[in-house]
């Protein structure tokens, strides 16, 4: 009788295992499932545009006009919007989390309205703020860009003061006389580093991609030259004019 209880005991004691291997199994082909669908998804379309296009069209397209000076215009206005919209929003969100956490909910929803106002309201509030010497200069986008990418940039960095528990951690560092300063640069920023990266990643992929407000303002940032370079190439013949892309 002894031996059989032990027998059960040892039944029992080993399908919790081999049932976690078999989950454990599961999700690692799921996990691989889904990894094959989104490598499909975006290499296919690379796939057909190489063999629609040629690999020699892809190496003499930097040769063309216009590529490397609007290529360096969109990186510029990519460092600077990306280092605007940090010094901006990470203090902001920071004080928010600790002085005044009712108001979350008030700056998710200020923070979303650059995404459902149209972008010609957007330039023209920020034509109305902005400083002279700016105007008419490319980098006038730069503020722009700040505000598109403010929904982006809060709700990166705020996920990641919500997994942090910011109080504790600005109260310790106080205690042991640090200053604001000190506090921001040696406690908070390191313990933010995947979101702010997460933060820069979206900035710079808006900038480099954003089209309508550098096409309506008539500055050659790389997605306008993309644009305007392609319908003289390939099956299209026609050229929309651009006082400033030529």
């Amino acid at each position: 009788m002894a031996a059989v209880t032990q027998s059960l005991g040892a039944l029992e004691g080993a399908a919790p295992p081999r049932r976690r291997q078999s989950s454990a199994w599961t999700g690692t082909v799921w996990r691989w499932v889904v990894l094959l669908i989104a490598a499909v998804y975006f290499l296919l379309p690379l796939a057909v545009a190489f063999r629609f296009a040629g690999i020699k069209a892809f190496g003499s397209v930097v040769s063309e006009d216009g590529f490397t000076s609007s290529l360096g215009l969109s990186v510029r206005l990519a460092v600077i919007t990306t280092v605007i919209t940090i010094v901006l929003m990470l203090p902001t969100t920071v004080y928010v989390h600790l002085r005044l956490p009712g108001i979350r909910r008030l700056m998710e929803g200020v923070t979303i309205l650059p995404i459902v106002i149209p972008p010609v309201v957007l330039i023209v509030g920020v034509l109305q703020v902005a400083p002279g010497s700016l105007k008419g200069t490319p980098y006038l986008l730069a503020l722009e860009y700040v505000v598109l990418a403010m929904p982006f940039a809060y709700r990166a960095i705020d996920a990641g003061l919500r997994s942090l528990d910011l109080k504790t951690v600005v109260e310790a560092s106080n205690s042991l006389g640090a200053g604001w300063f000190s506090t921001m640069v040696r406690v908070i920023l390191p313990n933010l580093r995947t979101a702010l990266l997460s933060a820069t990643v979206l900035t710079v992929a808006l900038v480099l991609g954003e089209y309508t407000m550098a096409s309506l303002d008539q500055y050659p940032t790389f997605p306008v030259w993309i644009y305007v370079n392609s319908q003289t190439s390939g099956r299209s013949r026609s050229r929309p004019r651009c006082s400033r892309c030529s």
